[in-house]
């Protein structure tokens, strides 16, 4: 294996009732531990989400609310799943942009502590874009030589991610095969939160990354503009963002 492992590595995917970070749901969750000795571990597990499925999610993965009916909450699993990723990197397939943020609000509202920080990412998707953009059914028929059948089942879209990345590596002579130097690459900027929403420039300060503010200090907008902070607060962002926000305001009044 050209991937060299200092801890383990979690590939991951979500289906959910929607593609909203901050009010969507999980309705299943699939995840393969790709261990230093190349052991692989994989366990899926369907959640009850608590709310309708809407027929447009239904109809891209198949899961009906007559499927998670009797399966337990996200909250009643969420330390078992916390158990499972503690002490791993963290990869998948446009996890950055979703799976994480989404997965990290599960993990808000169930009150786990589970600190992402810790985690290095790799996004799969990322280094595909970069050498052949694609889909995730493209990227395995052309690193793998293989048809993804049950594509949007969790389980085969995680363990397509992670034959991908092992592929890529074989493929591509200049990609590092350290984790950290790998999650370096694969990452699109410097976040400050899970969603981009705020990024590090190269001076290490906190820049807006949407909106009428984007490109900005984030502590200039926040002391010439307060009720920016009262909108971030009430708006429809991730707990994670809306803290990082807050961690700059407090910084600020000092």
């Amino acid at each position: 294996m050209k991937l060299k492992l200092s801890r383990p590595i979690v590939f991951f995917d979500l289906e959910t009732t929607g593609t909203n970070v901050s009010t969507d749901r999980i309705v299943e969750i699939s995840l393969v531990k790709l261990m230093p000795n190349g052991e692989v571990k994989s366990k899926t597990r369907r959640i009850n989400p608590q709310m309708p499925i809407p027929a447009e999610a239904t109809a891209v993965h198949h899961i009906t609310d007559a499927d998670v009916a009797d399966e337990p909450t996200f909250a009643q699993v969420a330390n078992s799943l916390a158990q499972i990723m503690s002490g791993c990197d963290i990869a998948g397939f446009n996890s950055n942009r979703f799976d994480i943020p989404l997965l990290d609000q599960e993990f808000e509202r169930a009150k786990v502590d589970f600190d992402f920080s810790k985690a290095r990412f790799i996004d799969v998707q990322t280094i595909y874009h970069k050498k052949e953009p694609r889909t995730l059914v493209a990227a395995y028929r052309y690193y793998c030589g293989k048809n993804l059948e049950d594509a949007h089942s969790a389980l085969a879209d995680t363990t397509a991610t992670m034959e991908v990345l092992l592929a890529q590596l074989e493929k591509y002579e200049d990609l590092p095969c350290d984790v950290a130097a790998l999650s370096e690459y694969a990452c699109n900027n410097r976040n400050v939160d899970l969603m981009g929403r705020l990024i590090f420039d190269e001076q290490g300060r906190e820049i807006i990354n949407f909106g009428k503010y984007k490109g900005k200090l984030a502590e200039e907008v926040l002391s010439k503009d307060p009720g920016y902070y009262s909108w971030i607060m009430n708006g429809d962002f991730p707990l994670n963002t809306k803290n990082a926000f807050t961690r700059i305001r407090l910084r600020c009044k000092k």
